[in-house]
């Protein structure tokens, strides 16, 4: 008997499920989530972080490089020591003549700021000639005074023909 009353059971659910719902059901049941999300709340309450030590350290974070809203400088900077303004002038006196000649050595009159290396570049870029090596002074004037020893290759009567020294 139990069995025939669980098949009708089971028949009378599966109808009511294959029915459509009253018309207002479906407002009612949101209606009813709604105010129990109001009364209790979307999100619950979560479990605390349990924490092990008495000072709390800011946790570390991204740090991203600046980035500025325009740039600071217009257009970038020139250098203001290329070969031409490092070598001013060639030095014309008996004294450099001397060292033309005895020793293969050009006498130039430098850029205050310019060092060994630059000099030598900027005499290898504007006479075609490799240095062997340079001395500098600074004179009581205040000038730069930078001695280049041409290598064996290059005469410095020569070079200073073409300059137009002599």
């Amino acid at each position: 008997a139990w069995g025939v009353v669980r098949g009708l059971l089971r028949h009378f659910t599966e109808s009511l499920s294959n029915m459509a719902p009253p018309k207002g059901a479906v407002a009612r049941k949101k209606a009813a989530a709604a105010q129990k999300a109001v009364q209790q709340g979307t999100h619950s309450t979560g479990k605390g972080k349990v924490r092990t030590s008495v000072t709390f350290h800011k946790p570390k974070t991204q740090i991203r490089s600046r980035e500025g809203k325009y740039p600071r400088r217009s257009a970038p900077r020139v250098t203001k020591l290329d070969h031409h303004t490092i070598i001013i002038h060639p030095l014309t006196t008996e004294s450099a003549m001397k060292k033309i000649e005895d020793n293969n050595t050009l006498v130039f009159i430098v850029d205050k700021r310019a060092n060994k290396p630059k000099i030598k570049l900027a005499v290898k870029r504007l006479y075609d000639i490799d240095a062997a090596k340079v001395n500098t002074l600074i004179r009581p004037d205040g000038q730069k005074k930078a001695y280049v020893r041409l290598s064996e290759d290059f005469d410095a009567l020569d070079v200073a023909n073409k300059i137009g020294i002599i």
